[in-house]
């Protein structure tokens, strides 16, 4: 098949209301994690924290397009689009996905939605984002937005991985903010980080919830409990995960907010494979 048959094929496989990006990074961390960058379209508007579908062509696939939930990792203002994903074996759209290369065409529903967002908070004086695995991504997004340090005085971002190796992705992200141009005299001094371990050795080798609970995370930051008067909660991993950090804030006295009633904690349910 030549270039131009190729091409015409990848479009007769986008659905409406779909964009068509191009590839423009790709980096493996572990056998189970990845981020790839795409470019942004110049119609695209969406808040820090949010989510879209994204897909590949059914030329790469072998068949419709199927769709999964990933958030944004980048800021609202970046001129690409970051997103951090798991690889699944056998995954309708992640088989395929993680051997995506540079130049590679990534599809993208044009709405973004999602609770992960500033306006589903009430005003605090902090904010936690706690995450495992690829539930950092949204956080990415937020936490390298000056906004979030305009509502709020601290940001403490929360990772908690299986293994040592797949907490890579966020502390290298919260080390390069040290440096960056916008955002570094934001965060200085009011971006803190917490990471644990599940499976390997680490200072905190222990779930978030254990952590939450036993008091060796606020202990860690130099923080007091929850205190729904003052603070406020961001909460994205797996199922089971959101389950038991959701109760922690309820039992806190943290009520859940949402775009249309913001309350003093928010969950995000849409994930990807």
């Amino acid at each position: 098949m030549s270039q131009s048959e190729s091409a015409d094929q990848q479009i007769l496989d986008i659905p409406a209301n779909t964009f068509a990006e191009t590839v423009t990074l790709v980096e493996h961390y572990t056998p189970r994690l990845f981020r790839f960058r795409i470019t942004r379209p110049a119609s695209l508007r969406f808040r820090s924290g949010e989510f879209v579908m994204i897909g590949l062509p059914g030329s790469v696939t072998g068949e419709r397009p199927v769709f999964r939930a990933y958030s944004i990792a980048s800021p609202s203002w970046d001129d690409e689009l970051e997103f951090f994903s798991i690889k699944v074996p056998g995954g309708p759209l992640t088989e395929h996905l993680q051997r995506i290369a540079v130049g590679d065409t990534i599809l993208m529903k044009k709405k973004p939605t999602g609770t992960l967002v500033l306006d589903a908070l009430l005003p605090g004086k902090r904010v936690y984002m706690l995450s495992t695995g690829t539930g950092i991504a949204p956080f990415a997004s937020l936490i390298r937005d000056p906004e979030t340090y305009e509502k709020f005085e601290q940001v403490v971002l929360s990772h908690t991985c299986r293994e040592v190796a797949e907490l890579r992705y966020g502390q290298e992200l919260v080390a390069a903010i040290k440096d960056d141009p916008l955002v570094s005299e934001f965060a200085e001094g009011r971006l803190s980080s917490f990471t644990s371990c599940t499976r390997e050795p680490h200072p905190h080798r222990e779930r978030i919830t254990t952590a939450i609970e036993n008091g060796s995370f606020f202990e860690a930051l130099g923080l007091t409990r929850f205190d729904p008067a003052v603070d406020r909660v961001m909460i994205c991993g797996s199922m089971e995960m959101i389950r038991d950090c959701k109760a922690l804030c309820i039992k806190a006295g943290l009520h859940e907010g949402s775009n249309a009633r913001p309350g003093e904690f928010v969950v995000e349910r849409a994930f990807a494979e």
